[in-house]
């Protein structure tokens, strides 16, 4: 296989133990110092680290301390006798045994999986045994003269052995009980019953939730878990039932047990508390190395090409396939177009991500997408049944709770309703949109923030686009654009237009609000990146009709088009050629767009530029556009044009069919109009006629 074609090791599922085998050619000596390494990090665990199996944990980590020591031994005796080969295969046992143990209590102790580890933890008990008795066999088939090459040599290794062999470990009487009460809980869930709120404490202190950032990290393992299964096409995995009634479970404490939003971790609880981020936390200029270089975005699945470059594996996919064969950073000719999985940067990302609260699922891509689409129906009665509570619970508070609770409820909802269609059905249901459509007058700009990014989550289920313009929603999102005291909601506000552009009723309702177009054209002009990416694809979808371009027109809609067609970022040039043309459909869109001789040089410099295929796509249409409605005067204009015959001629041969079709009409009416403007020849007087010449 080349060397480009090596996939990325898929990461570890939890209570997946993998290991490697020390190969059979290596020295004792080195396998000793190596399983010494391994033994000393097992060992420098915390006994308090483990909220679940706390015995079990406790014994293991007691073993591996006399390991260590039997080791130790052992390294000071090969100081004066080399090791025999023989020791190898006892060596490489404990060792691969060492892996698995040093896995298994990472999982134990590991942050956001502490109620999924509880649910499982006969399971874990088992593994544990398993492991412990992996570590006694390789013990017991060290050779003799190994585990004697001293008096405590020999006397740990007994230890060891010993220990190893009889470990009581199973799950805690603690633990146990805290399992009852969960299933207890979910049981209450499938008849919308309510727990009661003492039980729930005392299962989320038994693990160690005590906060509700604690309980937003296993919400977003739980996620992760779930979105993974999904993605792989596991539908009918045992475990999904189990997953997403713990998820309704944690959702329903998060909401009900804690009265505040704590997003810093206890470390930084004496830093002031930030305001919740939609998707991603904000980056330091050290950080800057993870945005993909095409789109300035996280990569979260970040690939190398040959050049060294890296990018999110999506962005630099579709700059291969729009037909672009250079390196975007660097201009050198990308020889393969293969991509090797850049690891450590996804590590970097995910550690990034999990610090912010935030699970590496809630970045979109187009597996994780269709993950989402499947959860359109709740996994088992017990999820479904404890979101409706919860639903319950946040829609009395966004009705009449105190301005506090209020907010608490509006955030917790736009959680609730980013990844989860179900989620949003529920939301929907229970008249949440009404309730969040009054928090967008709201004083507090931390409340209206999240109440327009809880509408655009919204916004995304049909469902939910009824729900809002049935209450009268349309003019207040739209002033949302306008006046939202924080940049992100404006910008969140003129994608809720985007979702409701998609269909054609709500389109003309939009059209019909005086300020709407206006206010986009506004946003385009004056926005950051990501508000002007909205805002273009927003008034792409509003412009339907004559009367809406007429409005774009008159709002200076042209005018902001022409700068912006002359931006670095690919993405916003093809945006703006796509808006351009949707406005030349119509005859006074296209006057306008003639007004300016440059706006249509810069189109056919972009036709030729474009590396994206639908960029040229949008182009040609344009072109075509402009002279049909501006006649032959407009077709003779385009033929003096020296950049543009070339171009058209390679779209006819490498453009998408519609694209070539446009091109090859373009082509014709040039010669069209070049034939009939040509002067007649002269003609020739008859033979023997004398010519007189003056």
């Amino acid at each position: 296989m080349p060397p480009h074609d090596r996939k990325a090791p898929p990461a570890r599922r939890m209570l997946a133990l993998p290991a490697v085998c020390p190969c059979e050619a290596i020295s004792p000596g080195t396998l000793l110092t190596s399983l010494l390494a391994l033994a000393a990090d097992v060992a420098s665990r915390d006994a308090g680290a483990f909220p679940v199996l706390r015995r079990g944990a406790g014994e293991a980590l007691r073993i591996t301390r006399v390991l260590l020591a039997f080791l130790e031994e052992l390294r000071e005796a090969s100081a004066a006798v080399t090791l025999p080969g023989a020791a190898v295969l006892g060596l490489s046992e404990l060792h691969v045994a060492m892996q698995k143990l040093r896995l298994l209590l990472a999982d134990c102790a590991r942050r956001g999986a502490r109620l999924w580890v509880l649910m499982n933890a006969d399971l874990v008990a088992s593994e544990l045994r398993f492991v412990l008795g992996s570590v006694a066999t390789a013990m017991d088939v060290l050779p003799a003269d190994v585990v004697g090459s001293s008096a405590e040599a020999g006397e740990l290794a007994r230890l060891v052995s010993d220990q190893a062999w009889r470990a009581a470990v199973g799950p805690d009487a603690d633990d146990g009980r805290a399992a009852w009460s969960v299933r207890s809980m979910l049981a209450k869930f499938r008849t919308s019953a309510a727990p009661h709120a003492d039980d729930a404490k005392m299962v989320l202190g038994r693990v160690g939730i005590t906060t509700w950032w604690d309980c937003a990290e296993e919400v977003a393992f739980l996620e992760a878990e779930l979105l993974e299964r999904l993605e792989d096409g596991r539908e009918n995995d045992n475990d999904l039932v189990l997953i997403s009634g713990l998820m309704a479970f944690l959702v329903y404490c998060r909401v009900v047990l804690f009265d505040r939003v704590d997003t810093k971790k206890k470390a930084d609880a004496t830093a002031p508390e930030p305001t919740p981020a939609a998707s991603c936390p904000p980056w330091s200029p050290s950080q800057e190395a993870l945005l993909c270089p095409i789109t300035l975005e996280l990569m979260t699945d970040p690939v190398t090409v040959a050049t060294g470059q890296t990018y999110d594996r999506t962005s630099i996919k579709r700059w291969v396939k729009s037909g672009c064969r250079t390196c975007p950073v660097t201009g050198e000719r990308l020889r393969s177009a293969h991509f090797v999985p850049n690891v450590a940067v996804r590590g970097i990302v995910q550690q990034l991500l999990l610090r912010n609260g935030v699970s590496l699922h809630e970045q979109p891509s187009s597996k994780h997408r269709s993950a989402v689409d499947k959860t359109a129906a709740a996994f088992g009665p017990a999820a479904a049944g404890g979101v409706r509570v919860a639903v319950a619970c946040l829609i009395a508070r966004l009705s009449r709770g105190t301005p506090e609770e209020q907010k608490k409820a509006a955030y917790e909802v736009r959680k609730l309703a980013k990844r989860n269609v179900f989620h949003r059905a529920c939301l929907v249901e229970a008249d949440a949109v009404p309730w969040l459509l009054h928090l967008l007058s709201s004083a507090d700009a931390s409340v209206q923030d999240n109440a327009v990014a809880s509408l655009l989550n919204l916004s995304k289920h049909a469902a939910g686009r009824r729900a809002l313009v049935e209450a009268g929603g349309l003019s207040l999102v739209v002033d949302a654009v306008n006046v939202a005291a924080k940049v992100e909601a404006q910008q969140n506000a003129a994608a809720i237009l985007f979702y409701l552009s998609s269909n054609a009723d709500y389109c003309k309702e939009i059209g019909r609000i005086p300020e709407a177009i206006p206010t986009l054209v506004h946003l385009m002009r004056e926005g950051t990146y990501r508000g002007r990416k909205n805002a273009l694809v927003s008034l792409y979808g509003v412009l339907q009709g004559a009367a809406s371009i007429a409005k774009a027109v008159s709002a200076g809609a042209v005018a902001v088009l022409a700068n912006l067609i002359s931006s670095d970022r690919e993405d916003i040039v093809n945006d703006s050629v796509a808006l351009l043309a949707r406005i030349a459909e119509q005859p006074a869109g296209a006057t306008a767009i003639l007004a300016s001789s440059e706006l249509v040089t810069s189109v056919v410099d972009s036709l030729g530029a474009s590396s994206s295929r639908s960029g040229k796509d949008h182009c040609v249409s344009l072109l075509a556009s402009l002279c049909r409605h501006g006649g032959d005067k407009v077709v003779a204009l385009m033929g003096k044009m020296p950049a543009l015959m070339p171009a058209l001629y390679a779209l006819m041969a490498d453009g998408s069919p519609v694209a070539g079709k446009r091109a090859r009409w373009l082509i014709n009416e040039i010669h069209r109009v070049y034939e009939h403007r040509q002067p007649p020849p002269p003609v020739a007087p008859p033979a023997g006629d004398r010519v007189i010449r003056v």
